[in-house]
């Protein structure tokens, strides 16, 4: 689960008050009245200049953080590889548990105004060689890789990266492209350092995203019907489709009138920001996989990269899936315009592709987006800006979430996707199918727990009277 770099990373303080954790951050551009504004709508209090610092308590969690990171993938490593005997699994699943609580603990987090990027500054990539640990992927593995039913959540970062690098080279881009393996491995790992710590929108989730379509691209038999920049493209997008995504959607962006959104006009401000990222990235020289293309194939990568991940703005859901349904009767592998709306079409279904996967990989993302929309939801109210119900945890259940998501939103597009892929029905419709009727059995056991809670209430009420 990837950080942002050096360049990007804010200074960072923790504070408790009455028991409660915040994290402000702050730029090196920030002066003493900023800083202490900050701790103040960070901690409710009245904005005064007399305020004394010694009021809180301040501490550092990072390093607590990394050490129960550690311990837990650890542990989780031993329960799902090494076959433990059910009392040590039960005493470990008790540990994980623990540990996730005291994290989840641990985990508020503040946006400012001054968290993102100034222009001047400049992304800090690694010059040295890459010396990450290579994982030397097995024929299971490579196999696996190609499967909506790969486990995304057994790997670590740098067999995660290793993963992709292997993406690459196994598709022939590397080799196509002539892309110097030592700029691949260090632009994998600039791109690794500028996903932050999110719960949801983090480095894994990257991951995820690429592998489903690296796993598309095999089931749909792409590289015979597409060029080899269109799977560049497509490939490249989705490794960058969320760089330095904040935690808080463009909504929230917009509401609160942040940087980004006065920036992008409040024009899908947070992928115009992934874009711009992406491309700052290639600009240095050191992680530039494109610099062996030509002025006129780079223009077209950048533009075709750029397309994509604007795309995975859902508020443009359904403009773009319309579009795709206009041309499917006829689609036409040497259209230009077709072939760009069925990419667009690709990353969408990849990037909220999580359903797909196996319920015990798929469920953990639920609850990881969930922590997310209510981390946001929590810092809406604080700030008294509009809620979006479907992110309010008073209001939200995990089966409704899904259920609409899945009956309205991603069965459509598949559905729309397999008339062009019949091979998608089995191996990815058909776990959207499942994943909708499990939910709705689990809405239909809340409904029943709360009428019969309802119901003890008004008992225990007539017999008051």
């Amino acid at each position: 689960m990837g950080s942002n770099s050096s360049a990007y990373r804010p200074k960072c303080i923790y504070l408790e008050t009455d028991g409660r954790i915040q994290k402000v951050a702050f730029s090196k551009y920030c002066n003493s009245r900023d800083i202490m504004d900050l701790f103040c709508i960070a901690t409710g209090l009245p904005r005064c200049p007399s305020l004394s610092l010694s009021y809180f308590r301040v501490f550092k969690i990072d390093e607590l953080r990394t050490e129960v990171a550690s311990q837990l993938a650890m542990l989780e490593k031993r329960v799902e590889l090494e076959g433990l005997k059910v009392v040590e699994i039960e005493k470990c699943k008790s540990d994980i548990k623990k540990m996730r609580d005291e994290m989840a603990a641990r985990s508020t987090s503040c946006p400012c105004k001054y968290s993102f990027l100034d222009e001047n500054k400049k992304l800090m990539p690694r010059r040295d060689v890459p010396s990450y640990p290579k994982y030397m992927l097995s024929q299971e593995t490579t196999e696996a890789l190609r499967k909506p039913t790969f486990d995304v959540w057994l790997w670590e970062p740098n067999e995660m990266l290793s993963c992709l690098e292997h993406m690459y080279h196994d598709l022939g881009l590397v080799k196509d492209f002539n892309i110097n393996p030592i700029t691949l491995k260090r632009w994998l790992l600039c791109i690794h350092d500028n996903y932050r710590n999110n719960p949801f929108h983090n480095f894994r989730h990257c991951f995820c995203v690429t592998q489903m379509m690296y796993s598309m691209i095999s089931l749909c038999s792409l590289q015979v019907k597409l060029s080899q920049m269109d799977i560049l493209m497509l490939m490249t997008a989705s490794v960058c489709h969320d760089l330095d995504h904040p935690g808080y959607n463009n909504t929230y962006q917009i509401n609160a009138r942040t940087e980004l959104a006065l920036r992008y006009n409040d024009i899908s401000p947070l992928e115009n920001h992934h874009c711009a990222v992406a491309f700052q990235i290639l600009a240095q020289p050191e992680c530039n996989i494109l610099c062996n293309v030509d002025k006129e194939q780079f223009k077209r990568i950048r533009q075709g990269i750029i397309t994509l991940i604007l795309a995975t703005d859902m508020a443009r859901h359904a403009e773009i899936l319309d579009s795709f349904k206009e041309i499917l009767d006829n689609f036409d592998y040497s259209n230009e315009e077709h072939v760009t709306r069925l990419k667009m079409v690709l990353i969408k279904c990849c990037d909220i592709s999580n359903e797909v996967r196996p319920m015990e990989v798929a469920e953990p993302w639920v609850d990881c987006l969930l922590e997310e929309y209510f981390m946001q939801s929590d810092r809406e109210k604080t700030e008294g800006l509009p809620v979006a119900p479907f992110m309010d945890r008073d209001k939200v259940t995990k089966p409704t979430a899904q259920i609409g998501f899945l009956k309205f939103v991603l069965i459509p597009m598949f559905e729309t996707v397999t008339k062009l892929f019949p091979e998608v029905e089995e191996v990815m419709l058909q776990p959207l199918w499942e994943s909708r009727d499990r939910y709705e059995e689990l809405k239909q056991i809340d409904d029943a727990m709360k009428e019969k809670k309802k119901n003890e209430t008004l008992a225990a009420g007539n017999r008051e009277t």
